[in-house]
């Protein structure tokens, strides 16, 4: 049974998992925070880590109905992630851990989210491919075995989650900028305007800035001719143009391994139409889908506790001289 922490971003998370059964998941988001300023503010972001994180991990033992004793290991996110935000969790989990004379782990955060999936999906085994998509990374990672990644593609520029964010305030749809654009293409036409794909000639890699480039460009020119479309016909556009690169790279990676299960993670798998794409196109191929609910595809405590059970599992051990690693690689 692991207490895990997660502090990479803006949201301070902590959940309680035991192997692969989820006992509890409490966030504090800081969007009210943020969102004024249209992002997230570093310095902001770590000092409400440090006002939330203390009641957090009492709530999450509440809700487990266990005493902090009963856990077996403490985990933090390592990285990737801001550096300040970082070292609150990660700085309080080793000193919770030391307390207690428990174990302590440092986890990578996007090995968090290809775990996540496990907590509501048993079915969900090696080899897999599995596309992890958030706000500031994305990667398409084969998975032979758990605890050995092979990352066969990732952004060359842009983030999937980056693109959402940047496209959605200039758009004037405010922060977080995923949802927003996920709400506004719900009234909108995904076909009304032919955005650019980046497919190329890299089966495996991803990239937005192109996509961003021509979305700005057409709405200037657009606002210019006093012909800007419904805002939800563009934010429509703009998903569907997204989405296309995403499914097509991560099924791209399926046909070279020739594995029969796909798995996602990250906050933009949270998103509607992605989920519903994902979900025809593996229907179609006969590949197994494994997708967390949208709550545990964006950040939480229970996907690093999740990925801690297993190394916990394997004997590893992080050291106390450990440190945070914004920079840190999956794969």
């Amino acid at each position: 049974m692991v207490l895990g922490i997660e502090t990479s971003c803006d949201e301070t998370a902590v959940g309680v998992v035991a192997g692969s059964l989820l006992l509890s998941s409490v966030l504090s988001s800081q969007v009210e925070a943020h969102a004024r300023f249209g992002g997230v503010v570093p310095e902001v972001a770590a000092r409400a880590h440090v006002e939330a994180i203390r009641p957090l991990v009492h709530d999450a033992l509440r809700q487990a109905g266990i005493h902090q004793t009963q856990v077996d290991a403490i985990a933090a996110t390592r990285g990737p992630g801001l550096v300040g935000s970082l070292v609150v969790g990660f700085g309080f989990a080793k000193a919770f851990a030391w307390t207690l004379d428990k174990p302590f782990l440092g986890i990578d955060h996007m090995e968090g989210h290809l775990f996540a999936p496990r907590l509501e999906h048993p079915g969900y085994q090696p080899p897999a491919v599995v596309l992890l998509a958030s706000g500031g990374h994305s990667q398409i990672i084969h998975v032979p075995e758990w605890g050995r990644y092979t990352e066969m593609g990732r952004t060359i520029d842009d983030a999937a989650g980056e693109a959402f964010d940047k496209l959605a305030r200039f758009m004037g749809l405010g922060y977080p900028g995923g949802p927003a654009i996920d709400r506004a293409a719900a009234s909108g036409d995904p076909t009304a305007i032919t955005f650019p794909r980046a497919l190329g000639d890299r089966p495996f890699d991803l990239s937005f800035s192109g996509l961003k480039t021509s979305v700005t460009t057409y709405l200037a020119k657009a606002a210019r001719a006093d012909m800007v479309p419904p805002l939800g016909d563009v934010a429509a556009s703009i998903q569907e143009a997204i989405v296309d690169v995403l499914v097509e790279k991560t099924f791209n990676a399926v046909d070279a391994t020739g594995v029969g299960r796909v798995a996602g993670g990250g906050g933009v798998l949270a998103n509607t139409r992605l989920r519903r794409r994902l979900a025809e196109v593996a229907a179609d191929r006969g590949v197994e889908l494994f997708l967390p609910s949208p709550a545990l595809c964006t950040d939480n405590g229970a996907m690093i506790a999740a990925a801690a059970c297993f190394h916990l599992g394997d004997g590893s051990r992080s050291g106390w001289d450990a440190d945070v690693d914004p920079g840190l690689r999956l794969g």
